[in-house]
């Protein structure tokens, strides 16, 4: 099986100590492509880098909610520049979180707003980061005269708010919390995404898949991931495994 893993951090301190050793790891799991995604210009550049560094590695480029506050004036400027580099293919994370309100939501909803406009600006893919937020987001969404395409990452939208997403053209996409015992509600709206509308990812150094919850996750660990979703939709790994690779590379414009 060839994986991608649409959505990791490598470039995160976590993995400071052994970074080179876990990106053999998810070579030798199968793992032929992930992108690294930013939550900050500091950050966004370092993914650059690794994208730079090793040819199966993209970068993605953008302002988290939880980093809006911080965003200097001409953030806009910095990241139209990092998503001219060939190895960015998509602008993010970006979105809302109410969840953490680490920065004030007017501030939250101005950013990505902003970033939306220069996505549609300069053509490129959206990463959406949601937390307690969905209604705001739609309300958002909904405004705009044009929207770029997209991903519904690490997915923590109801089925039926799913559905609305997908009216727009996005993918979704979920990560280890899909495979929690507790899981109904990410079991439920997954099974509302059609086999090519559906990413998986490890969002690593976070959410740790089962079994090896509580753990520092690694993209190595996506398959766990795919096995689930596999599971859930009722297809062979190895089939979904080529649908979601091909459906990543279609949303990142890579050829497959």
């Amino acid at each position: 099986m060839k994986l991608f893993d649409s959505h990791c951090h490598l470039d995160d301190e976590k993995f400071n100590e052994d970074r080179a050793e876990t990106i053999a790891r998810l070579r030798e799991g199968g793992v032929e492509r992930c992108v690294c995604v930013g939550s900050d210009l500091p950050s966004s550049r370092r993914c650059v880098a690794l994208a730079e560094q090793y040819p199966f590695i993209y970068a993605a480029a953008g302002v988290h909610p939880h980093e809006a506050k911080d965003a200097p004036a001409d953030y806009l400027d910095q990241l139209k520049t990092l998503l001219a580099h060939p190895k960015v293919m998509a602008l993010g994370e970006i979105g809302l979180d109410y969840y953490y309100d680490l920065s004030p939501r007017d501030v939250q909803k101005r950013v990505v707003q902003e970033q939306l406009d220069l996505a549609c600006d300069t053509d490129m893919p959206v990463i959406f980061h949601i937390r307690d937020a969905h209604g705001d987001m739609f309300d958002i969404l909904r405004s705009r005269s044009r929207l770029p395409a997209g991903v519904i990452h690490c997915c923590s939208a109801s089925a039926e708010m799913v559905r609305e997403y997908l009216k727009m053209g996005f993918y979704i996409s979920f990560a280890g919390p899909i495979t929690f015992k507790n899981a109904a509600g990410p079991v439920f709206a997954s099974q509302a995404v059609p086999l090519d509308r559906l990413l998986i990812e490890t969002d690593s150094p976070y959410l740790a898949p089962v079994p090896l919850r509580g753990r520092r996750n690694e993209p190595a660990n996506v398959r766990y991931v795919l096995e689930k979703q596999a599971e859930i939709h009722g297809v062979p790994p190895e089939e979904l495994a080529e649908i979601t690779f091909r459906n990543a590379c279609a949303l990142y414009r890579i050829p497959a």
